[in-house]
């Protein structure tokens, strides 16, 4: 599986030739067969098709608490991201890469094909994700404490000094 990319603009060109480019996703492609060597090319190439993929979801509602957890998995992380749309526009493609998801697991969601299962995906990632960041905030927490007991001993943690 792949992406069709058009670029949008090339941001700074070096020395050696490489480039920093901004990209936009246009249709996701499922490699038929590779071609190792393309006439008169540099590079390999693919046959390839395009499946059906349903970019709309039936209802927002799913949509919009992927968002939330999305932004609280943010706070928890205190990363600060803008995804240049409104919330109400925003799809699991302008999301997924920012839920915190493996390189696997991103390939994995690019696979869906469906917008409902895409968004089902994340949803599940954010439901293990979550609990782990809040529970490692509260141990954060505790850490801060900074081990001032007072009227705490030794002897009364049964501990041998």
């Amino acid at each position: 599986m792949g992406t069709l990319v058009e670029i949008v603009e090339i941001v700074q060109v070096y020395e050696n030739g490489e480039m920093d480019i901004k990209t936009k996703g246009l249709a996701i492609f499922r490699v038929l067969e590779m071609i190792k060597l393309v006439p008169d090319k540099l590079y390999s190439g693919a046959i390839v098709n395009y499946p059906p993929n349903v970019l709309v979801s039936p209802t927002r509602d799913l949509m919009d608490k992927i968002v939330t957890g999305i932004k609280e998995l943010h706070r928890l992380l205190n990363i600060s991201k803008d995804f240049k749309k409104r919330d109400d526009e925003l799809s699991s493609y302008d999301v997924g890469h920012h839920a915190g998801m493996s390189l696997e697991e991103e390939y994995e969601l690019l696979g869906l094909l469906q917008e409902i299962q895409r968004q089902e995906y994340i949803k599940r990632h954010l439901q293990k994700v979550l609990p782990m960041l809040m529970e490692m905030e509260h141990l954060k927490e505790k850490v801060k404490l900074n081990g001032h007991f007072r009227n705490l001993s030794p002897l009364d943690l049964d501990i041998d000094v």
